[in-house]
């Protein structure tokens, strides 16, 4: 059985329960229920901690599994829990919040430069977005403000879900080149910006989210780098 996705239900839980099914080959640790995020989509994995006993034991990232699974990595290494044993996940929610925010901010980032996407990153505290864009935007401070003014309207950010044929159906929710929604199991995750009568933006996401864009605060956009022959990478900090 594939493991249960927590942050997939509430990005905001930062402790909970789960039972070591097994061990991978390289030392990861499989629980039934996981609260770190996976690495996917340009978004690192999430590190923290697992607790059981008087044991402590850090966690550098968490990595997608064979079956659905997510794999804890030791941050060192160290005696693992067994399987069937009850432990504590803890996230290291500051980096986690970090994350959400950038994530949320480069969704708006794609709204005022509407463009295809062939590339980004997500870091705590700053991200990018490679888009092809063969001439580079005539004011970068007009689009920071745009940005902004999206952050200040305090939008709610929540998701749906779509199946498999219905995006296939809607091919321009997607805006990534070199990365393509996950399909196959029946239905696709969407998340939006906005209500759905007033909606800023729509589209695929299996990342984590800020509730609401206000919570992002602000942002600068840094000098737009030239990335071959079309490509251009457009830098966000949160400031």
């Amino acid at each position: 059985m594939p493991s249960e996705l927590l942050f997939r239900e509430d990005a905001y839980l930062r402790e909970a329960q789960g039972k070591v099914l097994g061990h991978t080959d390289e030392g990861g640790i499989l629980l039934d229920r996981c609260l770190f995020y996976a690495t996917a989509g340009g978004q690192p994995g999430d590190s923290g901690w697992l607790s059981w006993g008087d044991i402590r034991l850090p966690v550098a990232t968490a990595v997608k599994a064979e079956g659905g699974l997510v794999a804890l990595v030791p941050a060192e290494p160290a005696e693992l829990p067994p399987p069937g044993t009850e432990v504590l996940q803890v996230l290291d929610w500051e980096r986690r919040h970090a994350h959400m925010r950038v994530h949320t901010a480069l969704h708006l980032l794609s709204v005022v430069i509407p463009l295809p996407v062939t590339g980004g990153q997500i870091g705590a505290g700053r991200g990018r977005l490679d888009f092809d864009m063969p001439e580079p935007p005539d004011d970068v401070l007009a689009l920071e403000a745009r940005v902004n003014a999206l952050v200040d309207l305090d939008l709610p950010v929540t998701d749906t879900w779509i199946s498999d044929e219905e995006l296939a159906a809607n091919p321009g929710l997607v805006k990534t080149m070199s990365v393509m929604p996950p399909t196959g199991q029946g239905k696709v995750r969407l998340v939006r910006i906005g209500t759905p009568d007033k909606q800023v933006d729509l589209q695929p996401c299996g990342g984590t989210h800020v509730a609401r864009t206000g919570e992002i605060g602000r942002v600068e956009i840094g000098k737009i780098e030239k990335k071959g022959r079309i490509n251009r990478r457009v830098t966000l900090t949160l400031i």
